[in-house]
């Protein structure tokens, strides 16, 4: 049964509550001041908590305040006859979980209440993602585990000390400039200049000179010398984004600087000698170009010495709650405390095609982190589109009770399968009064019991069910000898 304390000091108020939400399925209790309600919290235990503002003692805003710092994941709703613009957006800044104005639409404060106790349940449910990376790789910010991830860092390994030219492809938001960086970071050119230009990003007319510099009067416009990339990072590695793009005449010149390591200023006739590692990317497929004749084709072989090829995010959903754990870390800062998710959003984020790729993935969770009312994450707070695939699976999905696969991907969409929201519930219930306490072992151990048998024994499967890698489950399951237990491989 759900339950809700309402705030207010007017008894007429308390009396039309009593009336609207004269339901078995909820519990109203009431308290006449923010002093007395905030008394009742830990009493009642409340689901959701309405409060007017304007009251005797306390107001409603310093109720809110108090609630936030008794139980951050408490949904609150305030209300009041005074409404003001400020006001609004004081709560709303506060965390309230959305504002009322008085006289109430009876039908509107249904709903609200509904979908505010929704939220409420959704945020008992709240997984939240471990540490699963080594530091470093949360300092560069190439996350993955799955084997086309691990294929390109196996790769990078092998290029990286090497002085070959290397050429990254793959989708638009795939993290091509970060394996770039990757590259440099561990080639032994760490210690000297990285530069990055994106090629789609300068006029034609102007992307010479920012490459190669150009001397005084050189054309209208250049009144003094400049300096191009290539010399600024001479002993340092170049990286040129989005290479399709660039001009016929600028690919000439690319050329020379491959095949003899000079070029010319714009405008020049002295050739200047520099010594650049070079490494482009590209969305388009240089192929075709090349046989377009958009792409010269000795330039195409000259960049493709060693190819890494970005898997889209839809290819290796797997490392979805790495990325989500990884943005999340990222958006709270240094000393802040990321955010959570329900069980629900990971549903939707790993169902979602991600036509943007990783970096569609990064601004959902910001976007998320900040319409987000408490410290969880729901559903709610995702965008539409990523919120849609999930309602077309679920209409698509067998009724409960259909036969499944026991150990295929059916069985962790299935409603009946695997209680693992409820166990979640339960480590964070216990965990609750102590904020840094993030597994309790006994029932970090059911859970995974729990996962391996409903998967029997498919450490893939239950990696998926429980949210985690694979390397983390076999490693939490060597620390609990559950190996022994259930005689799984």
């Amino acid at each position: 049964m759900n339950k809700l304390l309402l705030i207010d000091d007017e008894a007429d108020v308390q009396y039309s509550f009593r009336r609207i939400f004269d339901s078995p399925d909820l519990e109203l209790h009431t308290a006449s001041s923010g002093e007395e309600g905030l008394r009742k919290i830990p009493e009642v235990r409340p689901d959701l908590v309405i409060t007017d503002i304007r009251m005797a003692g306390i107001n409603g805003l310093e109720t809110l305040r108090r609630i936030r710092q008794l139980d951050p994941k408490l949904p609150v709703i305030l209300m009041t006859a005074y409404g003001t613009t400020q006001m609004a957006i004081e709560a709303m800044k506060l965390g309230a979980y959305d504002y009322l104005l008085k006289p109430f639409d009876v039908p509107k404060l249904k709903q609200l209440v509904a979908d505010a106790l929704k939220a409420a349940r959704d945020m008992r449910q709240t997984v939240a993602l471990g540490p699963q990376l080594e530091p470093q790789d949360y300092d560069l910010g190439v996350i993955g585990r799955s084997e086309a991830m691990q294929n390109v860092f196996k790769l990078i390994g092998q290029v990286a000390p090497s002085d070959a030219t290397v050429l990254v492809t793959g989708e638009s938001g795939t993290g091509k400039e970060l394996v770039a960086r990757a590259l440099y970071h561990n080639s032994k050119r760490a210690q000297q200049p990285f530069v990055a230009i994106n090629c789609a990003a300068i006029p034609e007319n102007l992307l010479e000179s920012e490459l190669f510099g150009h001397e005084k009067g050189a054309f209208t416009g250049a009144s003094q010398q400049r300096i191009g990339k290539f010399e600024q990072c001479n002993g340092g590695t170049l990286f040129l984004d989005e290479i399709g793009d660039m001009s016929p005449t600028t690919q000439t010149k690319i050329l020379r600087v491959l095949q003899s390591g000079t070029f010319e200023r714009v405008g020049g006739n002295v050739a200047i000698r520099v010594d650049v590692r070079l490494i482009a990317a590209t969305n388009k497929p240089l192929e075709e170009a090349v046989a377009s004749r958009q792409f010269r084709e000795d330039l195409f072989y000259r960049l493709n010495v060693v190819r890494i090829q970005m898997p889209p995010l839809r290819e290796r959903r797997d490392d979805v709650p790495l990325l989500v754990d990884y943005f999340l870390r990222k958006t709270a800062g240094p000393g802040g405390t990321p955010k959570v998710v329900a069980p629900a959003v990971l549903a939707a984020l790993g169902a979602y095609h991600w036509p943007g790729n990783v970096r569609e993935l990064e601004n959902v969770i910001r976007r998320a982190t900040v319409v987000a009312k408490g410290p969880a994450i729901l559903v709610n707070d995702l965008p539409p589109e990523v919120t849609a695939s999930v309602r077309q699976t679920a209409a698509s999905a067998p009724p409960v009770g259909t036969p499944t696969t026991p150990a295929g991907p059916a069985v962790a969409a299935r409603p009946d399968a695997l209680s693992i929201p409820d166990l979640a519930h339960m480590l964070f219930r216990f965990a609750r009064a102590d904020t840094k306490l993030r597994v309790l072992p006994a029932v970090e151990r059911e859970l995974i019991i729990q996962a391996l048998r409903e998967s029997t024994g498919n450490q893939v499967q239950a990696a998926r069910l429980l949210g985690i890698t694979r390397a983390t489950l076999r490693k939490r399951v060597d620390k609990f000898g559950i190996r022994r237990e259930l005689n799984v491989a």
